[in-house]
């Protein structure tokens, strides 16, 4: 099983873009705290979400944003310029925003499609 929950703030705006058949997709990071006072600590996670969730995403989060989500851990290893890179990133498959936006919380569920259908398609 592959299965991953967060929940944190958004450390950049997220970007929209498309691949080259079309799919929308945006890449996002965010920031997850642990533990408090003095013995809190940060880490960084790389989020992908897909299609309609990435144009959702988009639309109504920005840098700050606090979020939790849903995903599934992906290796995404690769070569460029010679050198060997290797990156982690959670496929976003539901994403719940947790800010209150006219005291509403927006939320995308599963049934989206989150991900492309073949790994041509990746843009990493």
């Amino acid at each position: 099983m592959n299965k991953i929950y967060l929940s944190g703030n958004l450390t950049k705006e997220p970007e929209i873009r498309y691949t080259q058949s079309g799919k929308a997709f945006v890449r996002m990071s965010i920031a997850v705290n642990q533990g408090y006072g003095d013995k809190q600590t940060t880490d960084f996670f790389n989020l992908v979400a897909w299609e309609k969730t990435a144009e959702l995403c988009a639309k109504y989060l920005s840098k700050g944003s606090k979020i939790l989500v849903e995903g599934r851990l992906k290796n995404n290893n690769y070569d460029k310029d010679g050198v060997k890179h290797y990156a982690v990133d959670v496929i976003v498959e539901s994403i719940e925003f947790m800010d209150r936006k006219s005291d509403n919380k927006q939320s995308v569920a599963n049934g989206l499609e989150s991900e492309p259908a073949d790994d041509d398609d990746m843009p990493f």
